[in-house]
């Protein structure tokens, strides 16, 4: 059973970092795509980046162009983690972000960027950046 389990997330002033992370409790060892979504109030979820991987081809990411240059996602196999390091944070960052995992092996880029690709989510953490 897959289980997401978030943490990471504060108040930051703009400009600082803050690193999420997102573990799978359950570590089934069973899931080969995980991305980062969020939502600001108001406004609809959206993509953030997303992280796919399978055994015999390197890891592939994809990032939202709001976030590309200041955002880095990476994982750690041993410990079923993904990690989501913020950097140059900005007020419009300000939102719950939520990590989502599947076990689909060769998710397309498209699928990937697209909430509906996922069936695991977690609980989601809240991220505030102050001006």
């Amino acid at each position: 059973q897959v289980q997401l389990v978030e943490s990471g997330g504060g108040l930051v002033q703009a400009g600082g970092s803050l690193r999420l992370s997102c573990a799978d409790s359950g570590r089934t060892g069973s899931v080969y795509t995980m991305g980062w979504f969020r939502q600001a109030p108001g406004k609809e979820r959206e993509f953030v980046v997303s992280i796919t991987w399978s055994a015999w081809r390197s890891d592939n990411t994809y990032y939202a162009d709001s976030v590309k240059g200041r955002f880095t996602i990476s994982r750690d196999n041993t410990k079923n983690t993904v990690y989501l390091q913020m950097n140059s944070l900005k007020p419009e960052d300000t939102a719950v972000y939520y990590c989502a995992a599947d076990k689909s092996a060769n998710m397309d880029k498209w699928r990937s960027m697209r909430s509906g690709g996922y069936a695991y989510w977690g609980q989601g953490t809240q991220v505030t950046v102050s001006s």
